[in-house]
């Protein structure tokens, strides 16, 4: 399926926001987002994003379906953050799990819990994954509360694994099934 054939069926409905296809269009409000200081400090990869950069990461990864992002939306068509699935694996039906908010009023409004949910959805639905993962710095105690409110579980607790900020940081893994092929194994 083209970007184009995406763009238009890839809008996810939630109670106050929705989800709709990146674009090419988006790319300077992205780079702008991932380089505020709020934003990037939550993330292991903090490197600037340049529009460069991002553009190669739309040809590269989005189109190649490798990736699928979104753009979070309010219901006033404001977007103020972005959702996406990486490193797609259809062989063993995974993929990670990544989002950020990248306006401070958007913060704390439960923005991100949804748009988990419909991304949790969409990759069990209509992608038909079996697994979503993500990483997050074990000091991110906001982004562990709404991901858990959304469905994924700790996995793994790693120490020491990555060098930010001076020092040694810790990460949790999280994880969420598709609940569908659960219910399906317990009937077995």
């Amino acid at each position: 399926m083209s970007l184009e054939e995406r763009e238009k069926k890839d809008i996810l409905e939630g109670k106050d926001i929705y989800l709709r296809a990146m674009t090419p269009e988006d790319t300077d409000l992205i780079v702008k987002w991932r380089n505020e200081d709020f934003v990037r400090r939550n993330f292991i990869y903090r490197k600037p994003f340049t529009r460069q950069g991002h553009l190669n990461w739309i040809e590269t990864m989005v189109k190649t379906g490798r990736v699928i992002q979104f753009v979070i939306c309010t219901r006033q068509d404001q977007p103020v953050g972005s959702v996406y699935l990486r490193d797609i694996d259809r062989e063993h039906r995974r993929a990670e799990y990544g989002i950020f908010i990248g306006e401070k009023g958007a913060l704390g409004r439960g923005f991100g819990t949804q748009a988990a949910g419909l991304v949790l959805r969409y990759s069990f639905e209509t992608l038909k994954l079996h697994k979503l993962m993500l990483r997050v710095l074990a000091g991110n105690v906001r982004a562990r509360r709404s991901y858990e409110k959304a469905g994924f579980v700790q996995e793994a607790y790693l120490r020491d694994e990555v060098y930010l900020d001076g020092g040694f940081q810790d990460v949790i893994l999280m994880a969420a099934w598709n609940p569908a092929e659960q219910e399906t194994q317990e009937a077995l």
